[in-house]
């Protein structure tokens, strides 16, 4: 190893915004009441929305199936809540369009006991039953992604998975949910490693924490069991090391190729909630009914990191944990990757992993834009070496041909480092997410017409 190595245990450039958990951190895992009506868009995973299989005026248990997955990248979605089928009808969504959904009536005096399925035991199922088992849970990413995860893990042919990586990172700023659970849900996490290393093949896990986080380290490296092959591996603070890319590399000190997934270098990245849900549920062959979210901000009376029935509408979740009268905006994940939400009547999904609210002091500052002025600030922000100021040019000029031909604009995930650092505040992030759009649609009728 050489003597000059900067960027030990970690990956070259990115940014190091304020971290502002201190708020949450320590606060313990609360479960959050059940709302009077809860509100299920079937389009909450990336791929086909799942297909209703219950009716109105239903009576339906906690747990219970209310729609099936339709193909092999989707997956089923279970009742939060014991109740009655209200209304299936289209329901708002955070991309403000509406969207088919369910309206479940919750039974106030209900127990709420969860339905139990085929408990799946990691000793004797195959890898097959493994993955058909989580997708049969429901389960997608739960750091923000929602990829349903029973195919992320499927490793293709001519592939082998060597390292399962375990990200504990969250290097979003305010949130604290995946640290809450490091901290009190160990041993679901080490059954969903042992669940995840059958699935996989793979040899050996891997839980990265970044060092703000050493407590959660120390915590699990006390409860590893013997037989897993589990490490940790603490790195330092950096955003966005949570990215599966900069892990890899963080990690590994391998780089993912252009285009590719980790698997290119052996590797599988699974977010530690999502490890802690399989490790949770596949036991009992629940289906996921809620999840953890960090709620905080300026804007938040009861701050906390809460239990909360997927389907929770948000304009109930902020009237229970009271906010200022003065709030500007409402962002559901965090403040580098998140959306700013303009309908209170979305609700949570499984990918809401905060809700950060802020006052019209934490957003007062300037929205006035310049022009580039060439510092190049966002190329020594950008963690995989794109051209964030030459980029914003061509988005300017609609290239997005260009972009994403000669200048790598897919290989882009959208962190935010490069707005976060422009002196000139150009949105250049949202540049580039229009473009990613823009392209994969003249991709998708390119498509058509050669199938036509």
């Amino acid at each position: 190893m050489g003597l000059f190595n900067f960027h030990k245990d970690t990956f070259k450039h990115g940014i190091h915004p304020p971290e502002s958990k201190g708020e949450t951190n320590g606060l313990a895992i609360k479960q959050f009441p059940f709302a009077p009506v809860i509100i299920l868009p079937l389009a909450q995973h990336i791929g086909a929305p799942s297909q209703i299989v219950v009716r109105e005026g239903q009576e339906v248990q906690r747990g219970e199936l209310l729609a099936k997955a339709v193909g092999y990248v989707s997956v089923p979605l279970h009742a939060p809540v014991s109740g009655i089928i209200q209304k299936i009808a289209n329901v708002p969504t955070i991309s403000g369009k509406m969207s088919l959904g369910i309206y479940l009536k919750t039974f106030p005096s209900s127990t709420q006991e969860i339905l139990e399925g085929k408990p799946i035991d990691p000793d004797t199922a195959t890898a097959e039953e493994i993955l058909q088992a989580i997708q049969d849970a429901g389960i997608v990413g739960l750091g923000g992604a929602a990829f349903p995860t029973h195919v992320k893990l499927k490793i293709p042919k001519g592939k082998k998975c060597e390292t399962l990586l375990i990200n504990g990172v969250e290097c979003e700023p305010y949130l604290t949910t995946d640290h809450r659970v490091m901290l009190e849900q160990e041993n679901d996490i080490f059954t969903g490693i042992k669940y995840l290393l059958k699935a996989t093949g793979a040899k050996k896990a891997i839980i990265g924490i970044e060092a703000n986080k050493q407590d959660a380290a120390d915590h699990l490296a006390k409860y590893i069991p013997k037989e897993l092959p589990v490490t940790i591996k603490v790195l330092p603070v950096k955003y966005p090391q949570g990215a599966e890319k900069m892990l890899v590399t963080s990690i590994l000190n391998k780089e993912v190729p252009s285009k590719g997934l980790p698997i290119e270098v052996g590797a599988v990245v699974v977010n530690v909630a999502t490890t802690a849900e399989i490790g949770r549920l596949l036991p009992h062959g629940r289906g996921i009914q809620e999840r953890v979210i960090t709620i905080t901000g300026h804007g938040v009376k009861k701050k906390g990191n809460y239990l909360i029935p997927v389907g929770t509408p948000l304009r109930y979740v902020l009237d229970y944990v009271g906010v200022d009268e003065a709030i500007s905006e409402v962002y559901m994940g965090g403040p580098m990757m998140g959306v700013a939400v303009s309908n209170l009547d979305i609700s949570i999904v499984k990918g809401t992993s905060g809700i950060l609210v802020f006052t019209g002091e934490d957003v007062g500052k300037s929205s006035q834009t310049y022009p580039c002025i060439k510092c190049g600030a966002c190329l020594d922000a950008c963690p995989i070496m794109l051209n964030p100021s030459k980029l914003g040019i061509l988005a300017k000029f609609e290239a997005y041909d260009e972009m994403a031909s000669d200048n790598n604009l897919m290989d882009c995930f959208e962190c935010g480092s490069c707005t976060y650092v422009c002196p000139s505040h150009i949105p250049l992030v949202q540049y580039f997410r229009l473009a990613k759009r823009v392209v994969r649609k003249r991709e998708a009728e390119k498509k058509e017409k050669v199938n036509d």
